[in-house]
């Protein structure tokens, strides 16, 4: 082997000056007799008297000039084979061997995953319908990679904001992950962070709208009244307090009273395209308010609908419920804006 050494030595060659054999020598006195003898065998007659004349003159190599050969070796090797990491598992059995199954552990999971955690638990603070937006996008491994390091609560919230049409992709390709290699997680990490750079610019003002909603929906008092003195200083935010204050979810808990008049208010095709998706409970508490006849035939129209745009049903959410702040701005209905507590 080459005596390595980090005192400098005016017969060795500069890192910037290696010649394409001198980096070739240096790769063999690097690996070790048997690896470079056996490197030394697919060499022509030529090829070999040429690389170990300059292997016998090499002495008092620096660390950086090693460094140096050493990693554009690899650069080299990358381009041509086409390998562009290790395996997990390839991984282990080589770390088991070279450095026991404690550290190998520990490294590895230094490697795969780790990392990347915490960014992840800090993405439970946003939206699940913000985080689909962000993904979607994304080609559909990066979309199960990113579901994978999710809790599965959050998760399946994400997958219901996905377009119906990839869902079953997006999963199938949850189930099928096993091992993913370093460059995938390379890649999840990038994206991870332009995620938590935008949740950063805007948390603010989203989870601020969304408390001060849930404020104003316990505020006992004259609770317009608040809303208005908001209203004087910024309408924009009040508008997004109120969207947020008259969620489409709210009506899956007003009593029957309530719901029986906001049915006479909104057409029965609107119910039929506000509904489709919507959650279990607010769909139980329209259609078992509903006379009969009219549940058959809202029934009916359901199914003749097929499918339709995820925009368009929002739209149609927003138009119902303004209808019933309407109804409960002027007296004729009276709204319970959050769950509350009750006593047996």
């Amino acid at each position: 082997m080459a005596e390595i050494n980090n005192s400098p030595e005016p017969t060795a060659p500069a890192a910037a000056e290696l010649s394409p054999v001198e980096q070739a020598a240096i790769v063999l006195l690097s690996i070790g007799e048997e690896p470079a003898a056996a490197v030394l065998r697919c060499l022509s007659r030529e090829e070999l008297l040429e690389v170990t004349q300059v292997m016998s003159r090499m002495s008092g190599l620096k660390v950086e000039t090693v460094k140096t050969a050493m990693q554009n070796f690899f650069d080299d090797y990358r381009q041509q084979s086409g390998v562009h990491g290790a395996s997990r598992s390839y991984l282990k059995r080589s770390l088991d061997l070279a450095l026991g199954g404690d550290i190998a552990n520990s490294v590895l999971n230094s490697i795969y995953g780790d990392a990347i955690r915490p960014k992840m638990a800090r993405l439970q603070w946003a939206s699940p319908k913000w985080l689909a937006d962000y993904i979607a996008n994304e080609h559909v491994r990066m979309q199960a990679v990113f579901l994978a390091f999710l809790p599965p609560t959050l998760a399946g919230s994400i997958i219901d904001a996905l377009p119906v049409e990839g869902r079953d992709l997006v999963l199938l390709n949850v189930a099928r992950l096993d091992e993913i290699d370093r460059d995938l997680l390379l890649e999840l990490d990038e994206l991870v962070g332009r995620c938590l750079a935008s949740l950063d610019m805007q948390s603010t003002s989203i989870e601020g709208v969304r408390q001060v909603a849930e404020i104003l929906n316990r505020v006992s008092g004259d609770r317009q009244q608040l809303v208005e003195l908001l209203r004087a200083h910024d309408p924009e935010v009040v508008s997004e307090i109120e969207f947020s204050m008259y969620d489409f979810f709210i009506l899956s808990r007003q009593p029957e009273v309530a719901i029986m008049r906001i049915i006479e208010e909104v057409p029965l095709e609107q119910w039929a395209i506000a509904l489709k998706g919507a959650e279990p409970a607010v769909r139980d508490a329209i259609l078992k308010t509903m006379p009969r006849r009219q549940a058959q035939s809202f029934e009916d129209m359901m199914r003749r609908a097929g499918p339709i745009p995820l925009s368009r049903i929002e739209q149609t959410r927003q138009e119902i419920m303004a209808q019933v702040k309407a109804l409960a701005d002027a007296g004729e209905i009276e709204i319970q804006l959050f769950a509350e507590a009750v006593v047996e």
